[in-house]
């Protein structure tokens, strides 16, 4: 079997206040809340997924909310910036939008022949906004992940990882910045690698990206992908039950923490689509916890479902 990865699955992050978080990444970004849940390791803390109304794999934005954590550091060893797609004639709209919501966004710039925009979230997490592909059609809501920013020491042994084992081709350079494209070719493909020698370690914390996911479309696959990993000599984990997906993890040669997960079975497979993050859903092993976690996690205003 030849294992194939069309893309990134989604990119899990730290955050601070879970309504603060909750209220910009629905209100202000506009993305759905599609599944509302708690850390597997940690059932204590709420786990958010944000992602279009379906939740395709592609367009997932999860968060941890540790309220009172420490605040994280970017620096090297890190994915440093998470960047998503919006229609090519959208921009100027979506700086209206963020600047009249009290977001410091802009001006705009160029890379590889696409007009970028980069603002942060509440908690400092640093996010682009990249006008690409169609036009918006009347609708410039965000299209899912453009790509992602590793920030390393280096770049050769990484790219030797995306190219010689993940299945990825280097597109081109610009200045210290690499990007590679996943062989699915479509939306959230992208991989940047930017060569930082200079720059100080990353520390994981609250604003910080914990890790990034590549989608894989079956079961089968997945094993490869293990076997494939585990054979250029980086230590992977056993596959994971994450309830909406299957996961295997590794950390890259530069550093940062690397998924690969399982499209199926998704997120609707424990409430229906049109209702999807409206209740707290909780893994089967911490349901005799509900009414103790319920009282624990902090109370939350959720979006309105549309």
């Amino acid at each position: 079997m030849d294992p194939t990865l069309p893309g990134i699955h989604h990119v899990t992050a730290i955050a601070d206040d879970p309504q603060r978080n909750l209220d910009f990444y629905t209100g202000v970004l506009g993305l759905r809340l599609v599944k509302l849940t708690v850390n597997f390791d940690d059932p204590g803390t709420y786990h958010f997924y944000f992602g279009d109304r379906q939740g395709t794999p592609g367009t997932i934005m999860t968060f941890f909310p540790w309220p009172g954590a420490q605040r994280g550091r970017h620096g090297s060893g890190q994915l440093t910036v998470t960047s998503f797609s919006i229609p090519r004639d959208s921009l100027d709209s979506w700086l209206a939008r963020l600047r009249g919501r009290g977001v410091d966004a802009g001006p705009a710039f160029r890379r590889f022949d696409d007009e970028v925009v980069s603002f942060a979230d509440p908690d400092g997490l640093k996010l682009e906004l990249v006008a690409h592909g169609e036009a918006a059609g009347g609708d410039p809501s965000i299209r899912g992940f453009h790509s992602v920013t590793l920030s390393e020491d280096g770049y050769e042994r990484t790219a030797q990882l995306l190219t010689g084992v993940m299945g990825f081709r280097h597109l081109g350079s610009e200045g210290n910045r690499h990007r590679f494209a996943a062989a699915g070719k479509g939306p959230a493909s992208l991989v940047d690698i930017e060569c930082v020698p200079d720059a100080r370690p990353g520390r994981v914390a609250v604003g910080t990206v914990h890790h990034v996911a590549f989608r894989t479309p079956n079961n089968g696959q997945h094993l490869a992908w293990r076997e494939k990993v585990a054979g250029f000599g980086l230590n992977v984990t056993p596959v994971l039950d994450r309830q909406y997906f299957r996961s295997i993890y590794f950390r890259e040669p530069g550093g940062v923490l690397f998924e690969i997960a399982t499209d199926p079975p998704g997120f609707a497979i424990d409430e229906p689509a049109d209702r999807l993050g409206s209740t707290l859903k909780l893994p089967p092993q911490y349901e005799r916890s509900r009414r103790q976690l319920e009282e624990q996690l902090p109370k939350l205003r959720l979006p309105e479902a549309a």
